[in-house]
């Protein structure tokens, strides 16, 4: 499989915006301190700065995934990161806290817009058959925002301090433009409209569907957990910022290649099989993460990452997949559903943290992947998807099964037309 019939310029232009959002997303960790400093907050208050934010990026999403199907997403994905972009710089001149916090909630609105848009999006970027692939490219494009952003934004509050955020802006205003120009530029087909509202009105599989969606909810609570907890772990066991930093850099990081060689993978052999492997193969990192601590931990650390992002290109289509002519919704329910799930099951883990200590806590984490393991019996594999469509095979079974010569020989260059001209990109054949 070549990169190049991949990375065309939608493709691009999609990943530079998840990129600027999650890098925001990263930022905010390090404004914390500043913020709580300034305004004499508590813990609980200042983690209700964090928690306002991701409810409000969460739980949007699914809404905002539904007007994409409905009315296209071309324009709200540039004006989603431009929207963001201000209210991140606006976290630095909150002159009160209830303002900072509206602040939190409406800069949450623009990474819930654009999450669903940019998954649906980078779908239909691409030919059918490497949809996991390119999710998996998507994907690597906000995680490495992520990383960075912690990183970037420790820089600029050290050099300006809090209204360092005003620094971002640029930055943000540059890539939403970029992101509408591009999108408005690259010629394009109407959607048939016709069969995709047909599709759509189909009974939606309930069992598989919520299976997949229990999956990516005990996932995200087993991961987020232990990335959140890791620095108070190390801080407990006598270790500085020096060491749990660069640590947790390296457990993020080392999700972009989890994610691509998942996305590969799917592609290849398949997407339940990667599901299944990713769980088989991430309790029993968590575990050896948390019984050998010290230096060796930055290996099994990047295990971890591996392991938890590896499956998430595979979810994600999943669902897509399942919810065939709803695209943006099921982007938005995987995506919204695993980023809130994680925060309140760390919550939680914190809670009994506190009664039995954190690090029996965090040893409690591999029996959510059991019962997550135990939902994979109730997933399809992708050969009966077209059984729930209706329509015509899911490409990815075709895939698998080997593609018709015409298909086969058919270019993968011309991926950019997929844009359409009307406002939004036509449904790949697979969601």
């Amino acid at each position: 499989m070549r990169a190049g019939g991949l990375l065309n310029r939608a493709l691009l232009t999609l990943m530079a915006g998840h990129f600027v959002v999650d890098l925001y997303s990263g930022v905010l960790p390090v404004t914390y301190p500043i913020l709580r400093d300034r305004f004499s907050l508590d813990l609980a208050a200042t983690g209700l700065m964090a928690t306002t934010f991701t409810a409000a990026a969460s739980l949007s999403q699914p809404f905002f995934g539904a007007l994409a199907d409905r009315f296209g997403s071309r324009h709200l994905a540039s004006l989603a990161v431009a929207w963001m972009a201000v209210f991140i710089a606006l976290y630095g001149f909150a002159p009160s806290y209830p303002a900072l916090l509206i602040v939190a909630v409406l800069a949450g609105l623009g990474s819930g817009a654009y999450h669903p848009q940019g998954a649906a999006n980078a779908a239909a970027a691409v030919p059918p058959g490497q949809l996991n692939t390119a999710m998996s490219l998507y994907t690597i494009g906000g995680t490495s925002g992520l990383a960075l952003g912690p990183l970037i934004g420790a820089a600029l509050l050290a050099a300006f301090g809090a209204r360092g955020t005003a620094l971002l802006l640029p930055f943000g205003l540059a890539v939403a433009a970029w992101l509408a120009f591009q999108l408005r530029v690259v010629a394009g087909r109407r959607p048939v409209a016709g069969a995709a509202a047909a599709v759509a009105r189909r009974a939606i599989p309930w069992r598989p569907l919520l299976a997949l969606v229990g999956i990516v909810m005990l996932r995200a609570w087993a991961y987020l957990a232990l990335v959140t907890f890791t620095p108070i772990l190390y801080r407990s066991l006598g270790y500085g910022p020096g060491f749990y930093s660069p640590l947790m850099f390296a457990i993020i990081i080392s999700g972009s290649t989890g994610t691509i060689c998942g996305g590969l993978l799917a592609d290849r052999i398949g997407r339940k099989p990667v599901i299944v492997a990713s769980l088989l193969l991430l309790g029993p990192a968590v575990w050896l993460y948390l019984a050998f601590p010290g230096p060796g931990s930055f290996a099994l650390g990047a295990l971890v990452g591996f392991a938890a992002e590896s499956a998430s290109s595979a979810t994600l289509t999943m669902a897509q997949s399942l919810l065939p002519g709803r695209v943006g919704v099921a982007s938005g329910l995987i995506l919204g559903l695993g980023f809130v799930t994680g925060g309140i099951g760390a919550a939680v883990t914190g809670a009994i943290g506190d009664r039995i200590g954190l690090r029996t806590a965090l040893a409690l984490l591999p029996a959510l992947l059991v019962f997550a393991l135990m939902l994979t019996l109730l997933l399809p594999r992708d050969g009966r998807l077209a059984n729930w469509r209706g329509t015509a095979p899911d490409p990815q079974a075709e895939h698998h099964a080997g593609p018709p010569v015409a298909d086969a020989a058919r270019p993968s260059a011309p991926v950019e037309p997929a844009l359409a001209a009307g406002g939004r990109l036509p449904p790949p054949a697979d969601d």
